[in-house]
């Protein structure tokens, strides 16, 4: 039969073999583990090139887009421009010679009609107070 020491150095040996064990069983995990996030980050090295250089040429597309975009604003607004220079001078040039061209024709039909009344104007209503 054992005798207290050799029994309790038995169990002493069991526990260090069962915990050798059992830290054998987690670093082979572990070690697993970190070979597939190894895996797993050289993955994404690799698709992490295309996917920039992808990005890059949708920014410098998109740039010459803005820089296309802000010709033609400048365009449109020296266009604009035109039709208010335009607008103004065909007023001045059309619009004075039609008034005095009507109030040539008025003057030479009361010229020539004297006897007919003047057409009456019209008021505005008077407001209540």
């Amino acid at each position: 039969m054992l005798t207290g020491e050799q029994l309790a150095g038995l169990l002493v040996a069991v526990f260090w073999a069962i915990l050798v064990c059992f830290l054998a069983y987690a670093l082979l995990k572990l070690a697993r583990l970190i070979n597939e996030a190894t895996k797993l980050v050289a993955d994404l090295g690799e698709q992490a090139g295309p996917l920039l250089d992808d990005m890059t040429r949708t920014i410098e597309q998109a740039s010459e887009q803005l820089g296309r975009t802000d010709v033609i604003t400048k365009q449109m607004a020296g266009v604009s421009q035109n039709v208010s220079a335009v607008t103004t001078v065909m007023s001045s040039v059309v619009g004075g010679p039609l008034v005095r061209a009507a109030a040539f024709s008025y003057g030479v039909r009361r010229a020539l009609n004297p006897n007919r009344p003047a057409p009456e104007r019209p008021q505005l209503p008077k407001g209540r107070k």
